[in-house]
């Protein structure tokens, strides 16, 4: 990379950027001070990039032309080939483009990023290739993933399988239509505030949110690291469970994951649910903007349970109304990750990939790239952080431990 001594008008430029241009005159003794220090980062600078190679060999990748790619869900094709046997041989299974895949393009959804190729497979892909799974290219996804629709990407909107010119649903938008649209067996989403979920729901296949760190998510790009999630989306449920027991368990590298507890999910497909509880929060009803054909959709759903065996029973956690409005206080955060520290965020211990930090920061020279949702979340981080500082944030962080026994 190369790390340049700084000049003393630089020097005097940074503290007075810094709110501490009282020090300007002292600017020679700061660099003075500073020497030995960059002396250090050179040495550092020098240390060979540890990231873990690919165990698969890479086939060719492409760019699919229009008539190859109707729902526009694609962004990249290409065909890694795992094990020869396992409980995904044959399988093939498409990665929302946020997840690395060595040697293959990756571009969350955004032209910034347009020519950064992953030296490095996500844990995850590595466990489906394993399993025997066949990497069949990225689907295509929102913008930073911050969108529930389906028309931010800067390839171009993606269609909805069932009917073109409505929504997929987003952010995992190209994940959900592939598997819809039988191009693929299997897919992988991400999901922090419904990106698994709402795509799937749009598509009519199965998305599953997993408990919080039960998937690592190293080698994925996040949003932010208390609400990061990825998940199978698949036709059925029974293929839902197949992958997630791929996918699930503790990697030993990311920090999300805390006294994991892995089971054999499809050992529960065909069991009764006799005994089963299910609360029907009455909140979820009476929200601004709810629909009363969805309400009844669920209501309808909770009563086959009871038909079926199930404990449902109607219940309030007067703390849902507002619950919602903690994911705003989690914005500073979210800008913090993606934008201020490149992509990845600082203090955490996970496997990080420093190609992928040095491309992004181009975002700052390219920022009129910026999809507006990304805008707006920089411009709400933004006052937030003018008007009352991080309190907010950290008011939103201790909520969570009395919502969380709420629900509980």
């Amino acid at each position: 990379m190369g790390i340049q001594r700084p000049t003393t008008n630089q020097v005097e430029q940074m503290l007075d950027e810094l709110g501490i241009s009282s020090a300007a005159d002292k600017a020679e003794e700061y660099l003075q001070a500073l020497t030995p220090m960059f002396g250090a980062l050179e040495i550092a600078d020098h240390l060979p990039d540890i990231t873990p190679p690919p165990k698969y060999p890479r086939g060719e990748w492409s760019i699919p032309l229009a008539d190859k790619n109707p729902l526009n869900a694609w962004v990249v094709k290409s065909r890694v080939e795992g094990a020869s046997e396992g409980p995904l041989y044959g399988r093939t299974v498409a990665l929302k483009d946020t997840v690395m895949l060595a040697g293959v393009p990756l571009s969350a959804g955004t032209s910034i990023l347009d020519g950064y190729v992953p030296q490095m497979d996500a844990t995850i892909v590595t466990r489906m290739l394993n399993a025997g799974a066949v990497i069949a290219g990225k689907a295509a996804c929102e913008a930073y993933c911050i969108s529930g629709g389906s028309n931010t990407s800067w390839t171009g909107p993606v269609h909805n399988p069932h009917r073109r010119g409505y929504s997929a649903g987003g952010s995992s938008s190209g994940s959900a239509a592939l598997v819809a649209s039988g191009e693929v067996d299997m897919a992988i989403g991400c999901d922090q505030g419904g990106s698994v979920r709402m795509p799937a729901a749009a598509c009519g296949i199965v998305g599953m949110k997993p408990t919080f760190g039960l998937v690592p998510y190293t080698g994925i790009l996040g949003m932010e690291p208390n609400i990061d999630h990825t998940g199978p989306t698949t036709t059925t449920v029974a293929d839902n469970a197949l992958l997630l027991e791929v996918l699930a368990g503790a990697d030993g590298l990311d920090t999300r994951q805390h006294s994991i507890t892995v089971e054999r999910y499809t050992e529960a497909l065909g069991k009764d649910i006799n005994g089963l509880r299910i609360g029907v929060v009455e909140e979820g009803f009476t929200h601004p903007g709810g629909d009363a054909v969805v309400n009844a959709k669920v209501r309808a759903a909770a009563e086959r349970f009871r038909e079926l065996g199930a404990e449902v029973a109607d219940i309030s956690i007067a703390a849902h109304s507002s619950a919602g409005a903690l994911t705003f206080l989690l914005v500073q955060s979210m800008v913090e990750t993606t934008f201020s520290t490149d992509g990845y965020g600082t203090g955490r211990r996970d496997l990080m990939a420093p190609d992928f930090l040095a491309t992004h920061r181009r975002w700052r020279d390219r920022a009129d790239e910026l999809p507006v949702t990304a805008v707006l979340l920089m411009l709400l981080a933004k006052h937030m952080q003018n008007q009352v500082g991080y309190s907010l944030y950290a008011k939103g962080v201790n909520a969570v431990t009395g919502l969380r026994a709420a629900y509980d």
